[in-house]
Parts: C-alpha cells; sequence; structure tokens
C-alpha cells in the first residue's frame, strides 16, 4: 500500500478537524508530505490515528444530497442521478444506477475493508506509548470493519468475506466466493463482540465507535438475520437464494431471541431514553434530531459549520428559499400518518379530504412540509412576496390589481415566482432534521446524523418479542414511543398481526428518512407491494371566496414516475464487472 500525497493530506485534515484529539501540530512539521510512505504511518501513532479516521469518513451518513429514502416509498429524486434505474427494472447487473453511485457502493466498501485489515496486520508494530490508545483503535477498526460489511449484506445477502489484505501476487487468492448470508451475520457479530469488549462507553470527545455503538449494530445485524427475507428457507420462492439467504434452515425462533437477546442488552443497562424535552410531543420528535447529545443518540456522525457542515437544509429545502428541494416526500407516504386518535387517514373520507393535514400524528408535522404549514422566513428577495412565511406548494386563485381573477403558482412550486427550478414533483418537501434557524442558501448546518437512536433499539426488541409470539412484551415498548410522540397507546388486546401492522406502523413514521425503510420493506417481503405503482404527489387548487378567503381542494396525482419492484430485487444485483473478473462470483437470482 503506497500512501500518496493527497490520501494522507486527506487522513491528516480528518484526524484534525474530524475526530481525533490525539493529533498534534507537530504532524506537519516532521517530514515534507510527499515523503511519507507506508512504512512512515506504520512508525507514527498519530499517523495511524489519522489513517483510522479516515476509516470513519468512508461511513455513510444520512445527510447526502440523494436520500436512500428516495429508492423506497418514503419520497423521490427530483434530480435523478440513477434512482430512476433503481426503482425500476431497469435495474441490472450493468447498471445498478444510484445502487453503485450513492448507496451500496461496493468498490467502496471493499476498499475500506482492505484497510481496516492491513490496520490489524500492522497495528501491533506500532511504537504507542499508550497501550491503550492501541487498545482503543483496535476496537474502532473492528466496528467499521463490521459496519462495512453490514451495508454491503443488507443489499447484496452473503458476499465475500476478505479477512487479510492481499497484495498483488496474491490474484488466485484474491478470488474469492460468497460466504453465506450466516456466516457474513456470524463474522459481523464477532466484530461487534470484539469492538464491545474493547471500547469504552464513551470518549472524550464524540463521534467514535464505543461500546454501545457496536452492541446497537449487533442489534441491528440479527434482527435482519430473524427476518422473513433471510430466516425462511426457500423464501422468496426460488431455492436458489439458499446460500445467498441461507446456508442451512434454521429455526426462526432462534434468531428472533438472538436479536431480543442483543437488544436487551442495551435496553437493561438503562444508560438511554426516550427523549422528551417540553411538553409538546410535535417539539419532542423534532428536537431530537437537533439537541447535541440527547438522551436518545447512542452514535451520531457530528458536523462543523465552518469545516464540514452539513447541507441537508440546502439539499432538501423549497426552491422558494433558494434551496434545491431534492428528496420530496410522496404522497404513498403521507396518506400513511395516522390521524391524532390513532384512526387512519382516507381521502374517500369527505372530513380528512376537506383538511387533509389537520389531526394527524404529530410526527407529522416534525417530518413533513406541505402547502399552508408555517415556515422560515423568506429570503429578502422573497419576503414580500410571502411576509409570513408559509410553504406554498399549490396553485390558488387571487385578484389581481384590476380585479380580475387570476391563477397564481405558488412559490414553492415548480412555477414558483423566485425559481421556476428545484420545485417539489409531489406538493411536499421533507422537515425532518431541518434548521428553522439556518438559512441555508449561504450557510450549512451542523445538526447530528444518528446512525443508532435509542428508538430504534425498542424497536428492534418489539419486533424480535412480536416473532416469539410474545405480544405483552412488546407493547410496552412500541407505547414508549407513541407516547412520546403524543399518540395513543396501542391497547392490550392487539395481538397476533394487528400488533405486526401496528409495530410496522410506528417503524416506518418513527424512523422515517433514517435509511430504515428500504431494508425493512425488503426483509420483511412486502417491497413488491409498496414500492411498485406510481410515486404520488398531491395537486393542490385554492378558489377564492366572496370574502377572499381560499377553499383549498386536493387531488392525488403520479408525480411522473411509475415503480416496479420485482421478486429479484429482494437482493440487488452483482455487478457484471466483479463477476467477469472473478470466476467464483455467483449471480444473485433471476439477474442471469
Amino acid at each position: 500500500m503506497k500512501i500518496t500525497l493527497q490520501h494522507l493530506t486527506y487522513m491528516l485534515l480528518a484526524a484534525m478537524i474530524i475526530l481525533s484529539p490525539a493529533c498534534n501540530k507537530d504532524i506537519l512539521n516532521k517530514k515534507p508530505l510527499n515523503d511519507y510512505s507506508d512504512e512512515d504511518v506504520w512508525k507514527d501513532p498519530p499517523l495511524v490515528t489519522a489513517y483510522v479516521n479516515n476509516l470513519y469518513l468512508q461511513m455513510r451518513h444520512g445527510f447526502n444530497e440523494v436520500m436512500l429514502s428516495s429508492v423506497s416509498d418514503e419520497s423521490r429524486f427530483i434530480h435523478n442521478y440513477g434512482t430512476q434505474t433503481s426503482v425500476t427494472d431497469a435495474l441490472s447487473p450493468d447498471d445498478l444506477g444510484a445502487f453503485s453511485s450513492q448507496f451500496g457502493e461496493w468498490e467502496k466498501y471493499y476498499r475500506a475493508i482492505r484497510n481496516c485489515n492491513i490496520f490489524f496486520e500492522m497495528i501491533g508494530q506500532v511504537p504507542f506509548t499508550d497501550e491503550a490508545q492501541r487498545q482503543r483503535l483496535i476496537g474502532e477498526v473492528h466496528y467499521l470493519r463490521a459496519y462495512f460489511y453490514q451495508i454491503l449484506v443488507k443489499y447484496w445477502g452473503g458476499v465475500p468475506l476478505v479477512k487479510k489484505p492481499f497484495k498483488l501476487s496474491d490474484r488466485d487468492e484474491m478470488l474469492i466466493a460468497r460466504g453465506s448470508f450466516e456466516e457474513c451475520v456470524n463474522f459481523i457479530v464477532e466484530d461487534c463482540d470484539k469492538a464491545a469488549t474493547i471500547l469504552p462507553p464513551k470518549h472524550e470527545q464524540p463521534g467514535r465507535a464505543t461500546k454501545y455503538a457496536a452492541m446497537s449494530l449487533k442489534s441491528r445485524i440479527l434482527l435482519f438475520a430473524a427476518s422473513p427475507l433471510f430466516a425462511k428457507p426457500g423464501i422468496p420462492a426460488t431455492e436458489s437464494y439458499r446460500g445467498y439467504v441461507n446456508s442451512t434452515p434454521v429455526q426462526q425462533a432462534e434468531r428472533y431471541q438472538k436479536a431480543l437477546d442483543a437488544a436487551k442488552a442495551i435496553i437493561d443497562l438503562n444508560v438511554f431514553s426516550i427523549y422528551k424535552p417540553t411538553s409538546n410531543a410535535t417539539d419532542n420528535y423534532a428536537r431530537v434530531f437537533l439537541d447535541k447529545d440527547n438522551s436518545e443518540i447512542i452514535f451520531a456522525r457530528y458536523f462543523n459549520r465552518q469545516f464540514q457542515g452539513t447541507s441537508h437544509d440546502l439539499y432538501n429545502g423549497p426552491n422558494g428559499y433558494h434551496n434545491w428541494g431534492g428528496n420530496v416526500p410522496l404522497e404513498n407516504f403521507v396518506s400513511g400518518y395516522q390521524m391524532a386518535d390513532g384512526s387512519e387517514f382516507s381521502w374517500a373520507n369527505s372530513t380528512h379530504a376537506a383538511n387533509p393535514y389537520a389531526n394527524r400524528d404529530p410526527r407529522f408535522y416534525a417530518t413533513i412540509l406541505y402547502n399552508g404549514a408555517k415556515w422560515k422566513k423568506r429570503p429578502s428577495d422573497a419576503i414580500a412576496l410571502d411576509p409570513i412565511g408559509e410553504i406554498q406548494t399549490g396553485r390558488f386563485e387571487k385578484k389581481n390589481d384590476q380585479g380580475t381573477i387570476i391563477i397564481q403558482s405558488g412559490l414553492d412550486t415548480r412555477a414558483s415566482a423566485i425559481e421556476n427550478w428545484n420545485g417539489t414533483y409531489t406538493g411536499y418537501y421533507i422537515r425532518k432534521f431541518m434548521d428553522l434557524t439556518l438559512d441555508a442558501q449561504f450557510f450549512r448546518g451542523d445538526q447530528s446524523w444518528p446512525w443508532f437512536r435509542y428508538s430504534e433499539i425498542l424497536l428492534n426488541a418489539a419486533e424480535a418479542y412480536i416473532g416469539l409470539q410474545q405480544y405483552d412484551n412488546a407493547r410496552p415498548l412500541i407505547n414508549q414511543i407513541r407516547t412520546r410522540a403524543g399518540m395513543p397507546a396501542i391497547p392490550n388486546t392487539v395481538t397476533g398481526d394487528a400488533l405486526t401492522n401496528a409495530y410496522r406502523y410506528e417503524r416506518r413514521y418513527e424512523l422515517s428518512f433514517e435509511e430504515h425503510r428500504y431494508f425493512d420493506a425488503r426483509r420483511w417481503l412486502i417491497a413488491e407491494n409498496v414500492f411498485t405503482g406510481p410515486a404520488n404527489g398531491i395537486e393542490i387548487f385554492g378558489k377564492l371566496n366572496p370574502d377572499n378567503t381560499l377553499t383549498w381542494t386536493y387531488k392525488v396525482v403520479n408525480s411522473g414516475q411509475d415503480r416496479v419492484f420485482s421478486e429479484k430485487h429482494y437482493l440487488i444485483p452483482i455487478m457484471a464487472a466483479e463477476i467477469r473478473r472473478n470466476d467464483k462470483m455467483k449471480q444473485n437470482p433471476k439477474y442471469n
């Protein structure tokens, strides 16, 4: 491994700015940067810390321009970037669309795994004066390797397990067959257990993997292993999925018990709790993602406004605020929000249809920007058009200066008077994670991306309890989350499939836009139903009344994207180039 000037400079910046307090000013004075070699790195503890910091930067956070939600039934990305391919039958071994460039990133994660393996090979010879620092880094890299593998496994099923670095002379050894799903899960769990044993509960500076992060990753992957896609032999129907999904038939209950044990190991620590800083349910939910280091956050990616601030608000804010409007929520998702009393919303209900954004689950108001929602002060060139700061995603009648009724498009539509591009196709924008005080066209935010939070762990345990038919144990865990959300508790009479459906609602809307829904719908084997069909939006029109008020009407429409999720998509295809270069690599079923 020859370390280039660019690579080393990047690692040093990561060490000094993003994560580590161990890097000091003397690093830059030791030697000209272009003289560093791999031998130099493994002789210098600060450079080794920088090397590990660069591994952290390979972890995908959710504040990217293209969100994973836009290949699920949560949202649509308005600029494409390969997402159109990824949500149709155009997805193929020759073209993975966004799964190649944005999400799965096979090559990126295998490079990261290779660098983890190099670390393990070399770390023993590094001259640390503090042995505790060596051990801490070893624990962190076990966590990081487990994280990279679980990403690959969630997309592809069983993948090649590379456990050591290879040289160019080892070409034949580099051609590795895919491990079974079970083997991969066991390896991930093993790395998580090693990390949890070594790592401290917290660090002096946040952002580095902890004992609790490793335990949470173990909980997540074991729940995946217990899910219908991965635990029931022969599902999907063809036996050829076996080996990539299972190596041998297993009892699903055994896997659910392991998933439950992993989640309860965190719950029983009583370290984390549901965050409720106010008496307002909507504010409580919104602040989980804005208040730093609150009681619910287990492990997060931190951002510094000056050096590496997040552009989430710019990427997703309305075009009427000079933002890019990128990942716009679908009506498919919005319609699913329950009413505040826990009943289902329905467009067939005339009361609901007349005022669809009233009396919904309080999390709706912290997650979705909809026509009429109160929002930020408009930028200076638009405030005269909207002094209130109210989202405008519909068309409406108004009187011009001559008293003639004309039709005007809202400031946040694709026919906006401010910007007629970057507008939503669906009538909605994302509200979740947004900083109300930030002028995103000029400044970056410092919100943290929650890789793991306590709500997920409670839901993981609840799902495992349901899988084990221990409904009375599952219900209180779900109700902890519903109570914080201001929603009525699930009654004790709800069991079986009804409780499964109530749980899946809670997971879908509590964890929305946190990169869970795409994987959840696949592992539950419901993606063929919920990911297929039109990506719907809402057409909104305001008719002017004699008293100059507006009466709004709403019509569900296709936003312009038809989606197809086929049985084969439960695992995405191995890239054709990878199949060609490795004759031991077998393709996922039905892509041949």
